[in-house]
Formats: structure tokens, sequence, C-alpha cells
């Protein structure tokens, strides 16, 4: 009986080795991985909606300047 158990006890931690080195830490450090990876993502976006918006609001205050006499064009009305 001693041997069988013994057997059985070698065989449980076996299969918790390979539990946890062939699954537990795999998945662990992809999803670390991706978690990182999706940080990264959302960093370039906020920075990129950062220089959408300053280059708006550079191209809004420059439409928003009052039009100096030189930019309009005259015309005579035709009847």
């Amino acid at each position: 009986m001693g041997l069988i158990r013994v057997i059985f006890e070698l065989f449980v931690l076996y299969l918790l080795y390979k539990l946890i080195f062939d699954f537990i830490i795999p998945v662990y450090k992809t999803t670390k991985q991706v978690s990182q990876k999706m940080g990264d993502m959302q960093n370039k976006m906020s920075d990129h909606l950062k220089q959408q918006s300053n280059a708006q609001t550079n191209t809004s205050t420059e439409k928003a300047s009052k039009p100096g006499k030189s930019d309009y064009i005259e015309f005579e009305e035709v009847r």
C-alpha cells in the first residue's frame, strides 16, 4: 500500500508541476504583455488626441482673428 501511495503522490505533484509551468505561468506572462501593450496604445491615442485638439485650437484661433481689410475683395452688384 505504501508504494502505491508514493506513486500517486508523485503523479499528483507531476500534474501540479505541468499545470503551473505549462499553463499558469504562460497565461500570466501573456496577460501582463497584453495589458502593457494596451496601456502603450492608450497612451499613443491620448497623445494623438492632444495633438489634434492643439491643431484644431490653433486653426480656430487663426479663423477667429479679425480679417484685415486686404482680405476682402470688392465687387459690384450686377442686376
